[in-house]
């Protein structure tokens, strides 16, 4: 395996075909990303299509871990969030492909996702994954903390409820520091 670079995603067809893949992929093997299996290749198109104009419109970024040309695993950081909320940023759809775990994708994805968000002057990171095989393992190893647990939150993508891990992390220079916001 070559070295891992993590980048910036943008729209195009071959990104959209190779986020898209990895959706499927992800949710056929039973990971909870919000969509049912089967999940069509259109409907995956479809969710990557929006998520990256969200992107070009600064709402959020999507990163993404590449193996030479082979999209091995991906991070949404979501920034876009309420008036209330400019200190915060919300960590969503990790997924890293069944031929790449175990490498430690999932943790670069991560690591880079933190730097995107400091580097956007958040303070605090969240991100919710489910109890049955979510990642609440990797989390915690990365220093996020267990705020708690809600049961029944979702459908798992074959069938069956599973709860879900509400995680917390500061991050950045100012991680003990309340946030000061600006007076209109």
């Amino acid at each position: 395996m070559t070295a891992i670079e993590i980048r910036t995603l943008s729209h195009s067809p071959e990104i959209l075909a190779a986020l898209a893949e990895t959706l499927v992929e992800t949710v056929a093997a039973g990971g909870s990303v919000s969509f049912m299996h089967p999940l069509s290749h259109e409907t995956a198109m479809s969710f990557w299509d929006q998520s990256l104009v969200a992107a070009a419109r600064g709402d959020r970024v999507v990163l993404g871990a590449f193996d030479g040309d082979v999209l091995a695993g991906t991070v949404t950081l979501l920034l876009g969030l309420p008036q209330n909320q400019p200190h915060r940023a919300e960590i969503a759809k990790l997924m890293t492909r069944h031929s790449y775990r175990g490498r430690g994708i999932a943790t670069a994805l991560m690591q880079a996702a933190e730097e995107y968000a400091v580097r956007e002057g958040r303070t605090l990171l969240v991100l919710d994954t489910a109890t049955d095989g979510g990642a609440g393992s990797l989390y915690q190893k990365l220093d996020f903390t267990l705020a708690g647990e809600i049961p029944d939150y979702a459908l798992k993508p074959h069938g069956g409820l599973s709860g879900t891990l509400l995680f917390w992390k500061r991050i950045g220079s100012s991680r003990q520091k309340p946030v000061t916001l600006a007076k209109a």
